[in-house]
């Protein structure tokens, strides 16, 4: 026993001295062009050396049994954070997620699945996926993956379980609304490729309409093709790109598809990092397609990083008109670096600028909304700068569109209704009793349906509250702390009475708002993603803004004139 402790004192000290020595080699020769940064060479070995000491000790001492991968993950995800939201580690497991954000590509069952109490639900197989081929439908509720129970795991595992290599199989249990009996089913899985353009087609006489959803390495390509077919087929003498929504992906893809509108040899984007091999900008580097064809570009607070160099590059070449509302503001550029155990380091190593000068980015992290997106910034920190065309455009952090248009804002009982799925189960019911409807353009929910959903609804769970009763409850509560509340009882109960709400008078004074929600619904069961963008454009605010806009040629050309 005696020998047994000094050999594992030994160890632990030569391994202690190697790591120290390893780690100390390592930044020698890394920085060793950098003389001025020894302290900081130095805290950087002390600290490791910390680090490695405090887990030791952790694995040695502490009470309840000590998993290593996920314990040093948990660190090194908490190192990260500290720095961006876009500095990541990317273990092994998990590599099959950048193959996707890249590519569009992955090998799956192909459906967008979502997590529904103690399981997981199919909310929308992909169309002419191995998921729609097999059988499965919107609202399949999956028990059972291979055998095996899932309950109560999470959406993320039961993801990784459906993913695999193309051509292999998996078995699924599904327990489909309305039917008594468990369901199975085999699916073949296959290489999975999302087209980065869901849908083109026209918005309005002679206007093209392209929804471009991100920006993988076929996104100019499929721009480039729905563009030309629209003006062989159309005509078009405008076009509305829509990158609402858009989180980005590839930086080069949306340096061609501002090729495909620009002259020759036109500055897009420039990135600036603190290592000059990534200090590189960017230029129209083709022949472009159209450079006179008048273009609007929608965004809104989900358009981020190349939407917004497209977005910021157009505006700034007073080549579009941007409409909508400002961008998200990541103007980061990553770059994965392999590690070893074939993990994936994704780090944040330069900044986007636009034709401008300015940087895409927000300056300011704590000013950020709930999302995410840019929060107020303060005037002291905007910068002003100059389009092509002299306009004045500012920095601070995204795009800021050319014409402001508010987001229509959903009631609290649709809020309610969606956050519940109660829409999205409604749907399912309502395929369930139709199994055909018209086209996704000359689909009608009429009032009888709306009728049906009212009933349908009645005895379901939800419920919300609005913003008068919240501050009313509030105060309430305020003037029982602050002993006010027994003088004031009578009144203050009185208002509550008369400002509560009555979900029967909700559902019809908003009954426009969910009618459109539900009829979104229940097309995309139907006609997948492209039959419920067709849909949405009809009614959508935004969109008619454009063709409104692009309809008036002296309003669209003002907009670029400084």
């Amino acid at each position: 026993m005696k020998k047994h402790k000094i050999l594992k004192s030994l160890f632990n000290k030569i391994n202690r001295i190697v790591l120290t020595g390893f780690i100390t080699l390592f930044f020698s020769l890394s920085f060793n062009c950098y003389s001025q940064e020894t302290d900081n060479n130095f805290e950087t070995v002390k600290n490791l050396d910390v680090f490695y000491s405090l887990y030791k000790e952790l694995n040695l001492y502490y009470v309840d049994p000590i998993v290593p991968g996920e314990i040093i993950k948990k660190g090194i995800e908490g190192m990260l954070k500290s720095l961006d939201p876009y500095t990541v580690y990317i273990p092994e497991s998990q590599i099959e997620d950048i193959k996707f954000i890249t590519t569009g590509q992955y090998g799956g069952i192909g459906a967008v699945i979502r997590k529904s109490g103690e399981f997981t639900v199919i909310a929308q197989p992909y169309e002419n996926s191995p998921a729609a081929i097999a059988g499965l439908l919107p609202g399949d509720i999956i028990v059972e993956i291979d055998n095996k129970s899932i309950k109560g795991i999470s959406s993320d595992q039961v993801s990784e379980l459906l993913r695999g290599e193309p051509e292999t199989s998996v078995q699924l249990k599904v327990k489909r609304p309305g039917e008594e009996s468990t369901l199975s089913f085999t699916v073949i899985r296959k290489e999975i490729k999302r087209n980065s353009v869901p849908y083109y087609g026209l918005a309005d006489d002679k206007i093209g309409y392209i929804a471009l959803d991100d920006f993988t390495n076929t996104a100019a390509k499929e721009v480039q093709e729905a563009f030309l077919s629209l003006k062989k087929e159309y005509n078009i003498s405008s076009l509305i790109i829509d990158l609402r929504g858009n989180p980005g992906g590839l930086l080069i893809e949306a340096v061609k598809i501002c090729n495909l509108f620009v002259p020759k040899g036109e500055h897009i984007v420039s990135t600036k990092g603190k290592v000059a091999q990534w200090d590189k900008t960017y230029t129209s580097s083709a022949e472009p397609q159209d450079t006179e064809i008048k273009i609007v570009v929608l965004v809104n607070r989900g358009s981020a990083s190349a939407s917004e160099i497209v977005a910021g590059a157009m505006q700034d070449l007073d080549r579009g008109v941007i409409l909508g509302q400002r961008t998200f503001g990541k103007g980061l550029v990553q770059t994965t670096r392999e590690l070893s155990y074939n993990g994936v380091l994704k780090v944040t190593t330069a900044k986007y600028y636009i034709p401008s000068g300015r940087c895409i980015q927000a300056l300011d992290y704590s000013n950020r909304n709930e999302d995410g997106s840019v929060g107020n910034v303060p005037d002291s920190l905007i910068s002003e700068f100059k389009t092509k065309n002299g306009r004045k455009v500012y920095d601070g952090g995204g795009i800021m569109p050319d014409v402001v248009v508010e987001p229509e804002l959903y009631s609290n009982i649709a809020t309610s209704l969606i956050i519940k799925n109660l829409l999205f189960d409604f749907a399912v019911y309502y395929k369930s009793l139709n199994p055909e409807i018209p086209s996704a353009d000359k689909f009608v929910f009429t009032d009888a349906d709306y009728q049906d959903f009212v009933n349908w609804v009645k005895d379901k769970d939800f419920d919300y509250e609005t913003k008068s009763e919240e501050y009313l409850r509030l105060l309430i509560e305020t003037s029982k702390e602050e002993k006010y509340y027994s003088d004031a009882s009578p009144e203050l109960e009185a208002l509550m009475t008369k400002f509560s709400h009555d979900k029967n008078k909700d559902l019809m004074m908003f009954k426009d708002e969910i009618t459109d929600i539900i009829c979104q619904e229940i097309v995309v069961k139907y006609y997948y993603e492209k039959g419920a963008i067709i849909y949405g454009l009809k009614n959508d605010p935004e969109v008619k803004k454009a063709v409104e806009l692009l309809n008036n040629e002296k309003d669209f050309q003002k907009i670029l004139m400084p």
